[in-house]
C-alpha cells in the first residue's frame, strides 16, 4: 500500500534549549504528511509550493507565515522543478514554560490564539513584516531572550496580524479507530493526484465500501472526497500556471483532469477566475 498514516515528527532539541527555532533548507525542507504534539510556526523564506493543513489544500510562497496547532496533520511540498525551498520553523509544546503559564489572566489572548491554531492559521496583514523579522531574530537569540522573543511573536500575531483560519476540521483525535484509514487516503491522494483515482480505489485503501467511505470522509473532513481531490489538482495547476511556460491544455492534463472543459469549470469554481486570467494577473504582478 502506498498510503501511510502521518508520521509523528520529532525534531532534535539541543540540551540548552526548550523549543526549536531553526531554518531548514532543501533537501531538509521537504517533509511528508506528518503531525507532532508541538505547536508550529513556519516562515517561508525561499520558494513556493502546495500546503496541506488538516483538510485545507492551498499554496504557500516566500514570506508566508503559518501557525499550526498540536497534532494537526500537515505537509508542505515545494513546486515541481523548484531547486530550493527553505523555511524558518519554530516548534514548542504548550506547557514548555510550565503547565499553568497560559492559564494566568494576562496570557488569555495567547491561549485563545493557540486554541484557534487547531484549524491552522495563515498570518497576513501589516504586522507580518515585523513578525518575520522577530522570527529571524528568534533563531539567533539565546537564553531568556528566546522566550521573550517567542512571547513577542505570539503577542504580535494576536494583536497586529490578520488571521485566516484554514481547516474546517477542528478536532484531530488520535484514538479514532478509522483515523489511520483516513490518513492512508490523504497520503495516497497527495502522492497520486495526477493519475486517475476512483472512489472504488480509495475506498479499498480505507477498507470500506464506497458508500461507507464517502459518508465517513464527508463527516470527518466536512467536504466530499471528490472536492478534496479537485482542490489538490487546482492547487497544483496554480503552481504550474505561475512557475512554468506550459500551455493551459498541458497543465489541465498534468494536474489530473481528463477534460480541459472540466478543468476550466473547476478552476473557475474554486478561484473565481479562469486559468488564463489567473496567469495573466500573476505576470502583471511580476511586471511582465
Amino acid at each position: 500500500m502506498l498510503g501511510t498514516r502521518p508520521i509523528v515528527q520529532k525534531l532534535p532539541l539541543a540540551s540548552e534549549t526548550s523549543f526549536i527555532a531553526k531554518t531548514f533548507r532543501t533537501p531538509y525542507f521537504e517533509t511528508p504528511w506528518h503531525q507532532h504534539v508541538e505547536f508550529e510556526i513556519a516562515l517561508f523564506k525561499e520558494g513556493h509550493g502546495m500546503c496541506f493543513i488538516g483538510n485545507y489544500v492551498g499554496e504557500f510562497k516566500e514570506g508566508d507565515i503559518f501557525l499550526i496547532g498540536s497534532n494537526v496533520p500537515h505537509a508542505f511540498y515545494k513546486a515541481e522543478g523548484l531547486e530550493v525551498a527553505s523555511s524558518m520553523v519554530v516548534q514548542f509544546k504548550e506547557d514548555f514554560w510550565g503547565k499553568d503559564f497560559l492559564r494566568i489572566p494576562e496570557n488569555q489572548l495567547i491561549k485563545n490564539l493557540l486554541d484557534g491554531s487547531m484549524q491552522g492559521i495563515q498570518l497576513t496583514g501589516s504586522g507580518i513584516k515585523k513578525l518575520a523579522s522577530l522570527l529571524n531574530q528568534l533563531e539567533a537569540d539565546q537564553g531568556i531572550s528566546r522566550i521573550l522573543t517567542l512571547l513577542h511573536c505570539l503577542k504580535l500575531m494576536e494583536e497586529s496580524c490578520d488571521k485566516n483560519y484554514l481547516s474546517s476540521q477542528q478536532q484531530f483525535t488520535r484514538n479514532d479507530k478509522y483515523k489511520q484509514r483516513l490518513d492512508d487516503v490523504f497520503d495516497f491522494t497527495i502522492r497520486n493526484f495526477q493519475q486517475r483515482i476512483t472512489l472504488e480505489e480509495v475506498a479499498e485503501i480505507a477498507h470500506m465500501t464506497v458508500t461507507a467511505f464517502c459518508r465517513y470522509f464527508k463527516k470527518s473532513t466536512q467536504k466530499s472526497y471528490v472536492q478534496f481531490l479537485t482542490e489538490i489538482r487546482i492547487g497544483y495547476a496554480c503552481q504550474q500556471l505561475q512557475g512554468t511556460d506550459k500551455t493551459i491544455l498541458e497543465i489541465s492534463y498534468d494536474s489530473g483532469f481528463n477534460s480541459p472543459v472540466n478543468f476550466n469549470k473547476q478552476f473557475y469554481k474554486l478561484k473565481k477566475t479562469t486559468p488564463r486570467d489567473f496567469r495573466s494577473s500573476f505576470l502583471k504582478q511580476l511586471g511582465k
